[in-house]
């Protein structure tokens, strides 16, 4: 059933349709060898996944955010909500049980750097009859944001599904094979480097060493525009419906702790600020911004700034 079975008809600046995972984090010296034990921190459970992440962060800024996710009945599930209502959030469209609450083993090293093993739980069960049974939501979204830590079929209905003058925004992580019609749907497409030359690889495409190179490739492959995330160096932008030369966008210098949701905090805000009219490159110099700021805080959603703490920055 829907943790709220009649979602606001308000009008939305964004719609996160993702994935909602309880973050286990760990502290490591090193991340561990093929075979190897290491010791590491005390545990600590955070609020996490890219679709809660990116609502969250959205909520935070200022946006009229909804969320459609599936948790578990359980704590962590109970947890995530609490998280998204705290941010201000519309939960209407967060369906409950089905399965445990998707979980997220995270061991973050002292540069900041992280890997993540994600065990998705009811992000699984998220269906493309739930994408259907929502369509209030998508009719009152100015945009949509959407990442693949749910079923690729269940993203290509989300695709299907938008309501004329929708912009549907996509990062594509985990990667995998992206059907024809939800490339052609992205606007933009959102991805980091090892995202953008694992996609070049099964699009048949040499990725070359640059990542205006991997911008202009990926636009002839439907993508109305195309975001590139640098890390620390910012940003680049390309957008098929001007000349398609990239712009290059660069990020303040910041002391990471912690790059955990950065990415989603980067792309929630460029997709709020794209709802509000912002041209591509505009939007991505304001989300620069945020996803910087997000990386000097430890965790997920706890580091993910205010709009008046991206302006102090």
């Amino acid at each position: 059933m829907y943790e709220n079975e009649d979602p606001a008809p308000a009008r939305y600046d964004l719609l996160v349709v993702g994935s909602a995972n309880a973050d286990l984090v760990i502290g490591v010296d090193r991340r561990p060898a093929p075979g190897e034990t290491v010791l590491g921190t005390d545990l600590v459970v955070h609020p996490g996944g890219k679709g809660a992440n990116q609502a969250v962060a959205a909520g935070r800024l200022g946006a009229r955010t909804a969320l459609l996710a599936r948790v578990g009945d359980d704590a962590h599930g109970r947890l995530l909500l609490e998280s998204q209502r705290a941010a201000g959030v519309d939960t209407g469209g967060v369906l409950v049980g089905g399965a445990p609450t998707g979980v997220a083993l995270i061991t973050v090293d002292p540069s900041g750097d992280n890997s993540i093993v994600v065990s998705p739980g009811a992000n699984g069960r998220l269906t493309p009859a739930d994408i259907r049974a929502a369509a209030p939501l998508f009719d009152a979204a100015r945009v949509v944001s959407v990442q693949l830590e749910i079923p690729l079929d269940t993203v290509a209905e989300t695709a299907r599904v938008l309501a004329p003058g929708t912009r549907l925004v996509l990062n594509p992580s985990p990667p995998a094979p992206l059907p024809e019609d939800v490339l052609t749907a992205c606007d933009p497409l959102v991805l980091n480097e090892h995202e953008a030359r694992y996609l070049l690889g099964i699009l048949g495409e040499t990725a070359g060493s640059a990542p205006e190179d991997w911008a202009r490739a990926l636009l002839t492959h439907g993508p109305r525009s195309v975001v590139v995330t640098l890390g620390g160096e910012g940003a680049l932008v390309a957008d098929s419906r001007g000349d398609g030369a990239p712009v290059r966008v660069p990020s303040p210098k910041v002391d990471a702790v912690d790059t955990t949701g950065a990415g989603d905090a980067f792309t929630a805000a460029l997709a709020w600020r794209l709802g509000l009219g912002d041209e591509l490159a505009e939007a991505a110099a304001f989300a620069v911004r945020v996803g910087a700021a997000a990386v000097t805080r430890q965790g997920a959603q706890a580091s993910f700034p205010t709009a008046e703490e991206v302006v102090a920055l």
